[in-house]
């Protein structure tokens, strides 16, 4: 891993790929003021999860919120932002990850905490209109058609992290006027206003993005 690179091809504020920036997202839990989800608290009487730990995650940290990380992975800290690269990325674009403190409230539009924009078909962005498809990477101008929110998590759209603390876990399936597709997937804490997202999902980590953000633990950004 790696510590910083210059330049992001999309950044927290306004999320959209390519030549637009990369949106900022908040994850449901503890720890702070109120609204917008499900709010166990650190002394629930439900046990604190298990943090996953995988061999090959490495921990890693950005404003007091820690996260595992695959080993093979880099990892660039810019603008109080957390981005994840799988190998052979060389921007914080298609397949990264981004670990978001204050993620609302660095978002212009207050993104993805004002109005549950999270329960929103058009909510997996900030600026929900470029297409993030592998094929579209780095060309302007190609537009999305339609977006449609798919189940994950557990019944209630739930998943837990290693703190023990519950997010809104969700994940969209959008549709581009080129008719390719993508998919985001999003983990957020709405009272931390912390946001775990991956706004080009690249398939063949799909099981990673989800030990990347379970291994997540905000106690000390809460403290």
């Amino acid at each position: 891993m790696s510590g910083t690179t210059g330049r992001a091809r999309f950044t927290a504020g306004t999320p959209a790929f390519g030549a637009a920036a990369f949106a900022a997202l908040v994850l449901a839990g503890c720890g702070g003021g109120g609204g917008n989800g499900p709010d166990p608290a650190y002394s629930e009487a439900v046990p604190a999860a298990k943090p996953p730990a995988p061999d090959d995650l490495v921990a890693v940290d950005i404003a007091g919120v820690k996260i595992g990380a695959p080993e093979d992975w880099e990892v660039d800290k810019e603008n109080n932002q957390l981005c994840l690269r799988p190998p052979g990325q060389n921007e914080c674009g298609y397949g990264a990850v981004q670990v978001l403190p204050k993620a609302a409230k660095n978002d212009p539009k207050n993104w993805p905490k004002k109005g549950a924009a999270f329960d929103k078909p058009n909510g997996w962005a900030s600026t929900p209109n470029e297409c993030r498809s592998l094929n579209t990477t780095g060309e302007n101008g190609v537009g999305v058609e339609n977006a449609e929110q798919v189940q994950v998590g557990d019944e209630q759209g739930l998943a837990t992290h290693a703190d023990g603390l519950k997010s809104h876990h969700r994940a969209w399936e959008v549709t581009c006027e080129n008719g390719d597709t993508f998919e985001v997937l999003l983990w957020y804490l709405p009272q931390s206003d912390v946001a775990v997202y991956a706004g080009s999902v690249d398939s063949q980590y799909r099981t990673t993005y989800d030990e990347i953000a379970e291994s997540m633990d905000v106690t000390e950004y809460n403290s």
